[in-house]
């Protein structure tokens, strides 16, 4: 299970997390050797102390969960978490403007980021379950012009996670020119080697333990 282990960003964006869940986190990261932990900015600082001398990663979210946040902001949250040590990056796209068809600012958005970000990787969480096919591979390919790093598939937060053809779909579209990250509804062992076999290189959930160990995961995310 090691090389599952490697694909798993472990998970806790629960608003009422405490600093004990974090420091909890961070040590079933560190034993699995997982990917990264994926915390909200404010718990950044101290997911790095946590993982000190460690290999773990440390991913935390923009514009989360909702994408509509002004780019602006967007880029001051970005530089913030990764002054205080986050090494990935996963921005929520702007869903309106999706919506809206604005292409210019969707893309902006994610370029902007990714300047940002310098060589820290960046993920863009597409919400798939708020958009169409079409709408999902514009994105796919906008974020490839933007030089992200991945397209994601779910907050995790909004009506359904991440799907085996989705995330099939998404790697058709962005081929070898960008990886994919399956999040949300990741419960078993399966469901992660299957999340695998249809093209998801990395996998956010916050049952990672379970997921490795080849039990359910009775998490919601």
């Amino acid at each position: 299970m090691n090389k599952l282990s490697s694909y798993i960003d472990h998970t806790l964006l629960k608003p009422e997390a405490t600093s004990d869940d974090i420091k909890k986190l961070c040590k079933e990261a560190i034993d699995n050797n997982f990917a990264t932990v994926c915390v909200n900015p404010f718990r950044v600082k101290e997911a790095k102390k946590y993982l000190e001398g460690s290999n773990v990663g440390i991913t935390t979210v923009v514009g989360f969960p909702l994408g509509a946040n002004l780019t602006e902001v967007k880029v001051l949250e970005t530089t913030l978490a990764i002054n205080e040590g986050a090494s990935e990056i996963d921005m929520v796209v702007n869903i309106g403007a999706i919506k809206d068809k604005n292409w210019e600012y969707v893309l902006n958005d994610m370029k902007q980021v990714k300047l940002v970000s310098k060589t820290n990787i960046v993920k863009v969480i597409l919400e798939n379950c708020l958009l169409d096919k079409e709408e999902i591979e514009k994105v796919c390919k906008l974020a490839i012009e933007a030089g992200l790093d991945f397209v994601k598939t779910s907050t995790g937060f909004s009506k359904s996670g991440a799907t085996f053809e989705d995330v099939k779909f998404m790697k058709k579209v962005v081929g070898d020119n960008c990886k994919v990250k399956a999040a949300g509804g990741v419960r078993t062992t399966f469901d992660a080697l299957e999340m695998i076999k249809n093209g998801a290189d990395r996998l956010g959930t916050s049952g990672g333990v379970n997921i490795v160990n080849g039990d359910l995961n009775k998490s919601d995310y």
